[in-house]
This record gives C-alpha cells, structure tokens and sequence, in this order.
C-alpha cells in the first residue's frame, strides 16, 4: 500500500480544490500528486520555497523534465500540474504573481488513433461464444463499449438506474464527474438485455453484496462485485486474443474506431464530440483527419484518373 508523504500547504490546498471544487477523479488527482511532489524535490535541491519562483525557474525545471528523457507527453502533464499550482496560488492571493504563466508548454506529436477496421470489429464482436453468464457480460461489454464509445471507467462506473433499455438509452459519467446521455445502438440493447435475464447478471449475484455499489452495479465480476477497470481491461484482451488483435487492442481502440467509423459514415463531429464527451471540439477533429486519410485511400484505388499510368 502507498502513503502519500505530505506536500507543502500551498500543494495539499491545491489538490483539495482539484478534489472538491473541480470534481477531478482519483487518478487524475494521483498524477497532479506525483507531478508536484518531483517539483518539490526538484525546488528542494536548489533551496527555493514556492512563493520564491521565478519564470527563470520554471524554465529551468522544463529543462530539466527535458534533459531527463521523459516523453513530451509526460513533460507536458508535469508543466501542466506545475502552472496549475501556481496559477492557483496567485488567483488566491491578491497581488502574487504567476511564474508559470508564459512558460510554453511542450509540444506533444499528434498521433492518429488506430481504429480497427469495420470487419476486425466484427470478429471481435463475435469472438465470445457460450450462454453461461461471463459470456453474456462479455458480449455486453464489447458491444457498449464500441457501441457508445465509453471510456473504461465510464463502463465500469455505470449502475442498473444509468440505462434505460426502453429508450436505448444510458447516462454516462466522464472527466470531471460530468453527466452525458448516450444512445444504445441495437445490438448493446440486445447485449444488455441478455446479460441482465435470467442466467446472466442474476447468477453472479452473491446472497449477501459486499458493498451497496456492487449490488448497484450494471457488471459484475465472476464474485458478485462491480467490475474493475483491469477486469474490463482483460475481457478486450482476452477476445482481441481470440482474433488475432493481440497487441493491437484495448478498450481506447474501441472508443477511436466507434468515433472513426460514424465520422467515416457521415456522423457531423459536434455529434460525436457530444457522444465521447470532450471538452474540446479540436480533441475530436483528429477523427476528421483519420477520415480524410482513408478517403484518399479509396479515391486512389476506385478513380481512373486519381494516379499516373507508370
């Protein structure tokens, strides 16, 4: 088990605001704490305090996450942490100044989501056989996940009272705790249905529940509890196993392809950035990019005149 070491007050007030005003997620929360606990070493070493920083400073500590090898995403996530700290402490008192506020950001390369073809989608669809009750809540999981584009944790977080099968419809919990309604396609509804009847859920459900929130729980693991992120993790695995996707999958992929195949099939992407819940149209346009892609893909091998005889 780890023990979080304590932080200056200025951080633990941070972190408690992240927590309380802002609705940020445990996970995210872990990360802001082992990003500002490096920069706190890292102040440490050279004997500074917080309130002493400077914008040279900052810089230097960019040059350090530079020098150490960390990946630009990483670098990125740990400047982020850095100026959220310092931002914070000068809106809350009056007339400190932001160090951090004209440090750049690392530039992250943009890279492509890998969706999976329409007919790889298809196979692992069909890969989990069987009508015992692990089967049926596979199937089920497969089918949402790609069927709505759910983050993991929006999946493992759902409760019986967040679908309604009727409607085809479940309300789904993102970044930040915020609440969105998803539709269910045809084949989820037909999933949960199935997983929900006699022979599914009901035979994973203990005589006595552990916990209220695993009997509120849409998915079980095979003791009657909520279903962890990792059980979910392993269901996609184990079926990419079974069709040869090993390696190529995870529960992200199924999100991109959901996203790539609507944008492929004309779904306008103010659509599908409300589907996904981003904050941000332009973290969904890189599906427009992947579109395009596969547009010229098929333009160059259908149109007479799209390449030069050699």
């Amino acid at each position: 088990m780890t023990v979080e070491r304590d932080l200056p007050p200025e951080v633990e007030d941070l972190l408690t605001w992240l927590r309380v005003e802002r609705g940020r997620s445990s996970n995210t929360l872990a990360a802001y704490r082992r990003d500002l606990e490096a920069y706190v070493d890292w102040l440490g070493q050279r004997s500074l305090a917080i309130a002493a920083v400077t914008e040279s400073d900052v810089s230097d500590y960019v040059g350090h996450l530079r020098s150490s090898g960390r990946a630009a995403s990483s670098q990125k996530r740990a400047l982020v942490a850095v100026r959220s700290l310092h931002r914070f402490l000068a809106e809350e008192q009056e007339g400190r100044s932001d160090p951090a506020a004209e440090v750049e950001v690392p530039r992250v390369p943009r890279g492509l989501p890998k969706a999976l073809s329409e007919d790889e989608v298809e196979a692992l669809l069909g890969a989990v056989v069987g009508d015992d009750p692990t089967a049926r809540r596979d199937r089920a999981i497969l089918e949402v996940l790609y069927g709505t584009g759910l983050r993991i944790s929006e999946l493992v977080g759902l409760s019986l009272n967040d679908v309604d099968l009727d409607a085809g419809l479940l309300r789904a919990f993102g970044k930040g705790a915020k609440e969105r309604i998803v539709p269910l396609g045809r084949y989820s509804v037909q999933a949960v249905v199935a997983w929900l009847a006699d022979g599914g859920r009901p035979a994973l459900e203990p005589d006595q529940w552990a916990r209220r929130s695993d009997s509120e729980a849409l998915f079980l693991n095979s003791r009657g509890g909520r279903l962890s992120r990792q059980g979910a993790w392993m269901v996609v695995r184990k079926a990419g196993e079974k069709v040869g996707l090993a390696g190529r999958l995870s529960p992200h992929v199924l999100r991109h392809s959901c996203a790539t195949h609507m944008v492929d099939h004309g779904a306008d992407i103010r659509t599908v950035q409300e589907l996904l819940g981003h904050a941000s149209i332009s973290t969904t346009q890189v599906y427009t990019m992947v579109s395009t892609d596969r547009l010229w893909s098929v333009y160059r091998e259908a149109h007479p005149r799209a390449v030069l005889d050699s």
